[in-house]
């Protein structure tokens, strides 16, 4: 299908906002976003674009069906970012998470099976919702087993969505990725948290005994992977994106103080986190195959550039870390 307007919903997020940067920066499209401007997203994000002729920000919730249809109505393909994503919040309150991540989705799929025009529809899912795996790596047909409130979310998004492409003929594809960072990364997230604490002279904590492994992507190689699904995914299939850096959060945090040239003795153990799961790892050999994408940061040039923005841009962050966003144990906090 030709695409000339895209809707990206939750577009003032981390992945959100440097996916519709490459979009603009690679392709003629016309991008709508719409965004809640709850925690996790940042006006700032795309402060210089306001003026693109190309994009337009629309100030609203995926929930309102009435905005939702109207906008879908504008848009040759939605792509959804828009969620609540962090497992430490959903631990202490599960329900926000259902509903944006499950009734909001809901209120895109009805919007788009209304719709008069042929709409696509990307999902942004999460390595999460196959839960962990001690050996070997998750492929798309492999079941759903999610941890915490968070992946069990997302998850049942992922069933809506296919049972709605079964259903009613949805032009709808998921990507499920691993565990992203870089710029305008909220400063809630174990990379982000550990460069900004390190820089204010406190304490990095590290939950349990840090063995949990993760495959660490940059974001825009993320961002590359999607655009790929948006434009050449086939209808109702899922596709796994990963880079292959399977690294524990014990090594990311050393390399990160090892980049701001400081000790070791920064971290501190705190008590892991409930239901933490051990390791994900997902075989993307399907995206590469089929669609042709593949990463092109390695997490050393990554982790170094990422380091570096965050450095330089003070003025991003400071006002989003505060005491509770930057807590060694956020899930013992009621949010």
């Amino acid at each position: 299908m030709a695409i000339t307007s895209v809707l990206a919903t939750g577009g003032l997020g981390f992945i959100g906002s440097n996916f519709i940067r490459l979009l603009l920066s690679e392709t003629g499209y016309n991008i709508i976003n719409i965004d809640n401007l709850s925690y996790g997203s940042n006006l700032k994000n795309l402060d210089d674009l306001k003026d693109v002729p190309k994009y337009r920000f629309v100030k609203g919730d995926i929930s309102d069906p009435d905005l939702m249809v109207r906008l879908v109505n504008e848009s040759d393909a939605v792509v959804n970012f828009a969620a609540e994503t962090h497992v430490d919040r959903s631990i202490s309150d599960p329900l926000p998470f259902h509903r944006t991540n499950v009734g909001g989705v809901l209120t895109i799929l009805e919007a788009i099976r209304k719709a008069d025009r042929d709409v696509r529809l990307v999902q942004i899912g999460t390595d999460e919702s196959y839960g962990d795996i001690t050996h070997g790596s998750f492929a798309e047909s492999d079941r759903l087993s999610p941890s915490s409130p968070y992946a069990a979310s997302k998850a049942s998004a992922d069933l809506y969505v296919m049972a709605y492409r079964r259903t009613y003929g949805l032009n709808a594809c998921i990507t499920r990725c691993t565990n992203n960072y870089g710029p305008y990364q909220f400063p809630e997230k174990l990379i982000p948290k550990t460069i900004i604490r390190a820089k204010m002279g406190l304490k990095v904590p590290i939950y349990g005994t840090g063995k949990n492994v993760r495959d660490w992507i940059y974001v825009l190689d993320h961002c590359e992977g999607i655009k790929a699904v948006l434009e050449k995914g086939k209808p109702g299939e899922i596709y796994n994106i990963s880079s292959g850096n399977e690294l524990n959060n014990l090594t990311v945090v050393k390399m990160i103080l090892r980049l701001l040239k400081l000790p070791e003795s920064f971290i501190e153990f705190v008590d892991d986190r409930p239901g933490h799961d051990l390791r994900y790892s997902l075989d993307s050999r399907k995206i590469r195959e089929e669609l042709g994408w593949s990463p092109t940061n390695t997490f050393e040039k990554g982790i170094s550039e990422t380091v570096s923005w965050y450095l330089s841009n003070d003025k991003w962050w400071k006002p989003l870390s505060n005491e509770k966003t930057l807590h060694p144990a956020p899930w013992k906090l009621k949010w």
